[in-house]
């Protein structure tokens, strides 16, 4: 039984949303003009009618405004950075070092996304033997703000060159909360069809049908 006043999702609807689904980006070049406050609260609501372990919503959204945490934030990307580079052998590290991995300079908007391991909400619900669940509810959060940001035609970078341990203690929250993370909001300079790492040749897209395993 369909309950009275559910929406119809009709043909129309799910090939704007393959197109959303497909457009969206990883982005790191942004515009300084500011987001607006009702935007971007309107994409967090949306985020927080993720699914979530036990019903737990154990994501929390820091804003980080304060200039000197995000130099901080900055700093430590900065550090990782240089470590990951010399991790790769000589081709592989310059073709690294010429792409373009963060927008935190640019970004109006840097938001980060943490898990409450301490949380009482759900009551433990689906976790006893799997803990990481919380996490991956927060990932749902994550993806359900960065559609919902795309569709207002803003993009969202995920910087995850970073030191997390470092990064939660530059923001000074609650020690039980872990970084899932860091993100880079605001409205991009250019639109793509095809992901950047696609297009400077660092990783092609895998086909859909290689990914699929039957048993």
């Amino acid at each position: 039984m369909t309950a009275a006043g559910a929406p119809v999702f009709d043909a129309g609807f799910r090939d704007t949303l393959a197109a959303l689904v497909a457009w969206r980006r990883d982005v790191r070049r942004f515009r300084p003009d500011p987001v607006p406050e009702e935007i971007l609260r309107a994409c967090l609501d949306l985020a927080c009618l993720s699914p979530s372990v036990g019903n737990s919503q154990p994501w929390r959204f820091v804003r980080v405004g304060d200039p000197a945490r995000r130099a901080a934030v900055i700093a430590n990307f900065s550090a990782c950075n240089r470590q990951a580079a010399a991790a790769y052998p000589d081709e592989r590290a310059a073709a690294y070092r010429r792409l373009k991995l963060e927008g935190l300079r640019e970004a109006p908007v840097h938001l980060a996304v943490l898990c409450d391991e301490a949380t009482g909400a759900g009551h433990g619900l689906g976790r006893a033997t799997m803990p990481e669940m919380l996490r991956y509810s927060v990932v749902t959060a994550i993806h359900t703000f960065w559609l919902a940001a795309r569709a207002h035609g803003l993009g969202v970078g995920w910087v995850s060159i970073l030191d997390p341990a470092a990064l939660v203690a530059s923001l000074s929250v609650p020690p039980a909360w872990r970084l899932v993370a860091y993100l880079c909001v605001g409205l991009p300079q250019e639109e793509h069809a095809d992901p950047e790492l696609v297009r400077h040749d660092w990783q092609p897209r895998l086909a859909a049908d290689g990914l699929l395993v039957e048993r």
